[in-house]
């Protein structure tokens, strides 16, 4: 549940504060605008799809194909940030956020491949 909405709430703001987000499409693909509402589509149409148990494979297929693909973004931001000469930790907090991403991949291939009939660990036990 808290994956499926923070890919929601993360597409959200592709839509909420597109010009931030223009700025860190790589200088070399074209169409920024468009590029960042297909992602941002895709965002909150994966983290949806983690939530209906028939979708979660194909969902967390999908986000997998886009964390992968986001990865230059996430290096562009990195860039213009260190051009800037903004604060250290700023420059601290995008470099960890590289690694933030295998960790996201993980999570998602960890929920996707679930069984859709295996409830989760705590609906197991009773209260």
């Amino acid at each position: 549940m808290a994956l499926a909405l923070f890919f929601v709430a993360a597409g959200t703001l592709h839509f909420v504060v597109p010009t931030y987000y223009r700025t860190i499409v790589p200088w070399y693909l074209p169409s920024p605008a468009t590029l960042v509402a297909v992602s941002g589509a895709a965002e909150i149409a994966g983290g949806l799809g983690l939530l209906v148990p028939r979708l979660r494979q194909a969902a967390g297929a999908g986000l997998l194909l886009l964390l992968i693909v986001l990865l230059p973004a996430n290096i562009e931001m990195l860039q213009l940030y260190r051009g800037r000469g903004g604060p250290w930790w700023g420059e601290l907090l995008l470099w960890l956020r590289l690694p933030f991403q295998g960790i996201l991949a993980w999570w998602v291939w960890r929920l996707s491949r679930q069984d859709p009939e295996e409830r989760p660990l705590a609906a197991r036990f009773p209260r």
